[in-house]
This record gives structure tokens, sequence and C-alpha cells, in this order.
């Protein structure tokens, strides 16, 4: 019986010093549906991940500047933290100088001076200097 059990590890220690391998696993095929579904989802998540962070940052920073029967027409960069922004309440138009800190009205109009659909960049710039050079009641 002895010499039974030397004979059948026998092979076994000749192979001692080997390491076994393991069968090698099947990879998925690329372009099954499976794996196409699970590229679609991901792309999913990550896009709408990406629009709810600019959701959540245009909410934070309050990126539509209107209110309820407040409403910024424009703005005009004076310097490198200050400006110019014009903002309609009801029928008033009000200049206001925006610096850190610091908000001063500049000019008050009683009637509209720019239409809010007309104000487009440089053309604020433009009517501004208008508006400023009649010399209406302040």
């Amino acid at each position: 019986m002895k010499w039974l059990s030397s004979a059948l590890l026998l092979p076994l220690m000749a192979h001692a010093g080997e390491i076994p391998v393991a069968p090698r696993a099947e990879m998925p095929d690329p372009l099954s549906w499976g794996s196409l579904l699970q590229l679609g989802l991901g792309l999913a998540l990550v896009v709408g991940l990406i629009l709810l962070l600019g959701w959540l940052v245009r909410r934070v920073n309050g990126a539509s500047a209107s209110g309820q029967g407040m409403k910024v027409l424009a703005a005009l960069p004076l310097g490198q933290r200050e400006r110019a922004v014009l903002v309609q309440v009801g029928q008033e138009q009000l200049l206001l100088g925006v610096a850190p800190g610091r908000v001063s009205l500049l000019k008050h109009f009683d009637a509209p001076v720019v239409d809010s659909e007309a104000v487009r960049g440089s053309m604020f710039a433009e009517r501004l200097q208008q508006a400023i050079g009649r010399g209406g009641p302040q």
C-alpha cells in the first residue's frame, strides 16, 4: 500500500516546481446587445450628471437674474470687478454701478430708455451713452 501512494505522488512531486495555470475565461463580445446597452446606459448617466450639475451651478449662482417685476436688462463691465447694470422695475429703468460690496444708483429713468428685447452687447453701450447724454431727471 505504501508503494501505491508513492507511485501516485511521484508525478505530483515531479511537477511541484511548475505553477498551475487556470483555464482562460471567455471574453464577452464587445458588440453584443448587452455590451451596447451597458455602454448606452453609462453614457446617459454621465450626460444626465453633467446636465444636473449645470442646472445646480446656475441655480446657486443665480444666473437667471430676474424676479417678480424686476429684470436685469444688460450689464457693461467697467473694470476688473466693476459693472454698470441696467435694471427694469415696472416701467422704470435704473442704471446701477455694481462693485464688490457696493451698489450705487447712477441714473434713474422714469420712462423705458432701452427696450428689453433690443438690448444686445455693444448696442447696450451705445444706448447707455445716449441715455446719459440726454440729462433727464435723476
